[in-house]
């Protein structure tokens, strides 16, 4: 049973039929609940899209809790929606099932502190080395993210140093020094009350797959080599009658499995390209 303390045009709160009704942030909030039903592919590319973006997300909140503060700040979203939001929509690339980050395009903060130009990255084996052209607003504190989507961990460094420091070394365990690394940099005001947009410093090490990527790519590979045995024989027998199916059953069994390799592969992860 839904209450409505705030009168009947007010704000409801409690369970009305498949809806639940609650406060969020100040804010009025209705969502469903029960069985939905087989998703659609859009339903189950959006929750592809949103796990792919989880998978970073969590990895990078003590970043983005401070990089997203004031943006955040005396709205009902907070640092964690922001994230979220700005990755999903715009940093996210491929067709379901092969979603993925494109770590290039990732937005980690907003604002309106002047970039950096001449950014570099450069390791040794014992950890990255940040570099950036000093000019600028002499005293902003400097950010730093180097996030390594194999291992899906993170190394946030929240404060450090001075913008005209023009460099910062960040230790790394070796393992995670050739692992690969996606960094991002940005800029807050020493009083906190501004920062910059975070800007893409770069890659080191390549976009290594996955073992989740490469057994895909093993399993799409072998239902290929088998498509395409049964395709050839297919064809053949097609080819041999003219044109028209042949009236038996083994050829029916063939025309069968060749419908659904062919599908398989429409759907199948792993595919080239």
């Amino acid at each position: 049973m839904a209450k409505a303390p705030n009168g009947p045009l007010g704000p409801l709160n409690g369970k009305l039929s498949n809806l639940v009704f609650y406060m969020l942030n100040g804010q009025p909030v209705v969502r469903t609940i029960g069985d939905p039903g087989k998703p659609s592919r859009n339903q189950l590319a959006n929750r592809q899209a949103m796990s792919v973006t989880m998978d970073m997300v969590r990895m990078i909140s003590e970043f983005t809790n401070v990089s997203f503060e004031l943006e955040a700040k005396g709205t009902v979203r907070n640092a964690h929606n922001l994230a979220t939001s700005y990755i999903k929509k715009h940093a996210i690339k491929g067709e379901y099932p092969n979603l993925s980050v494109d770590y290039a395009k990732v937005i980690l903060s907003n604002g309106t502190l002047p970039g950096a130009n001449d950014l570099k990255i450069e390791k040794n084996e014992k950890g990255v080395l940040v570099s950036w052209d000093p000019s600028g607003w002499y005293n902003d504190i400097v950010m730093i993210l180097l996030y390594h989507p194999l291992k899906k961990t993170a190394r946030p460094v929240i404060n450090a140093c001075r913008r005209d420091a023009g460099s910062y070394f960040v230790d790394l365990h070796s393992e995670l020094v050739e692992e690969p690394i996606e960094a991002y940099i940005c800029f807050r005001a020493a009083n906190g009350k501004a920062i910059s947009d975070s800007q893409y410093i770069g890659n080191l090490n390549g976009a290594v797959e996955s073992q989740e990527e490469i057994a895909q790519k093993q399993k799409y590979a072998l239902v290929k080599q088998r498509f395409d045995a049964v395709e050839a024989d297919y064809l053949k027998q097609m080819e041999d009658n003219r044109g028209n199916p042949v009236d038996s059953k083994a050829f029916r069994n063939l025309e069968r499995e060749y419908e659904v390799l062919k599908n398989k592969l429409e759907h199948l992860p792993g595919k080239p390209g």
